[in-house]
């Protein structure tokens, strides 16, 4: 690495750390304001406050990485352009393209960087907020847990096991319910296709029904749909369903593989997974377009243009994605698609734009 690429890094690496403590900053403090009425009237301790925010900072970096490399390359090549310091290096030789490489492998290694934290740390640490905001604060008893890519939990009836819980469609699949006596003795267990949450009830559809007498003999009566009564709402059920936040890229593609083979639609799980490798890639493509507009005039520095300039390609990128995302969720387009368009339409640009930067 020469003094040149030390200095440039340097300068970006700077810039990088600021915007990224003050972007990471402001969320914490408009997420502070939502959730404050919630913890006051729990009564939760500065304590358990603290330690809520604190474990959603690894969340909040892992989304705030992209648009802080962007406003961080526009801004410094920006300052440099600005300073005819960009001038004075091509004038000894380099190119833009060289200038550049130091910001552009950066910007991957940021991208590396991203992916492990949030496959590695990003899933714990939700695991653990979600722990802290249900248990330690709106103190719910826990009584379920996600097991083997199940859900298990302990009703007033007797113990749940589910293959799944949508939370978007109060919709329970997979369902495994085994009817306990006072002595703990097995008089009844139901399977059934799957149940939904209507007019305040539980209705079952594809129900296989044993009952089990003193004897211990078994009788199986099946029945096309019937509501069962269930002191449980879905809120108690969500408390206990992973969401893909909360599972690493492994763990979502074993959850998907298992409800797959059990023959239920996966087309939300398999977009969530490969938007979760999607993603962070998308820090390399900024980085490139952010060099770009940043060379592409020479003196057209200043550093409001540079910060709206990111804001508008940030909230664009920000908007192609969350939209064929939720196309993908919904089976409009496949799964693989929705996640990787916005990354080829603006890697496309990116690559378009570079190329016609004047070396």
């Amino acid at each position: 690495m020469t003094i040149l690429d030390r200095y440039i890094l340097k300068e970006f690496v700077k810039i990088f750390a600021l915007i990224l403590v003050s972007l990471a900053g402001l969320y914490l403090i408009v997420d502070f304001f939502e959730r404050i009425r919630m913890f006051l009237s729990n009564h939760a301790s500065p304590g358990q406050m603290a330690s809520y925010f604190l474990l959603t900072l690894p969340m909040i970096l892992s989304q705030m990485m992209p648009i802080t490399v962007l406003l961080s390359t526009l801004l410094s090549f920006g300052i440099l352009s600005k300073n005819c310091e960009i001038t004075a290096m091509k004038a000894n030789g380099l190119s833009l393209y060289r200038i550049s490489l130091p910001v552009i492998l950066t910007s991957l290694a940021i991208c590396i960087a991203t992916f492990f934290l949030s496959e590695f740390v990003t899933p714990y640490t939700n695991q653990m907020a979600k722990y802290v905001k249900l248990i330690e604060v709106q103190k719910r008893e826990k009584l379920g847990s996600f097991r083997q890519n199940e859900i298990w939990y302990r009703g007033e009836k007797g113990i749940y096991n589910f293959s799944m819980f949508d939370p978007l469609t109060n919709t329970l699949k997979g369902i495994r319910i085994h009817f306990l006596d006072r002595g703990m003795n097995l008089y009844q267990r139901i399977d059934a296709k799957e149940a939904v949450w209507k007019d305040g009830g539980w209705l079952f559809e594809d129900l296989l029904v044993t009952t089990f007498n003193q004897d211990g003999v078994p009788s199986v009566e099946k029945i096309p749909s019937q509501v069962i009564a269930l002191s449980e709402k879905p809120s108690d059920f969500s408390a206990v369903q992973k969401d893909t936040e909360e599972m690493s890229l492994l763990e979502l593609s074993r959850f998907t593989k298992k409800l797959r083979s059990e023959g239920y639609d996966t087309i939300q799980y398999q977009t969530d997974m490969h938007g979760k490798i999607a993603f962070p890639l998308v820090s390399v493509i900024l980085a490139v377009l952010g060099v770009s507009f940043s060379l592409k005039s020479e003196r057209s520095g200043g550093v409001a243009q540079s910060i709206g300039l990111g804001i508008v390609i940030g909230f664009s990128y920000w908007i192609v994605f969350a939209f064929a995302i939720s196309l993908g969720r919904a089976g409009t387009i496949p799964p693989v698609m929705a996640a990787w368009s916005a990354n080829l339409l603006f890697g496309l640009a990116a690559t378009i734009m570079f190329m016609r930067v004047k070396t």
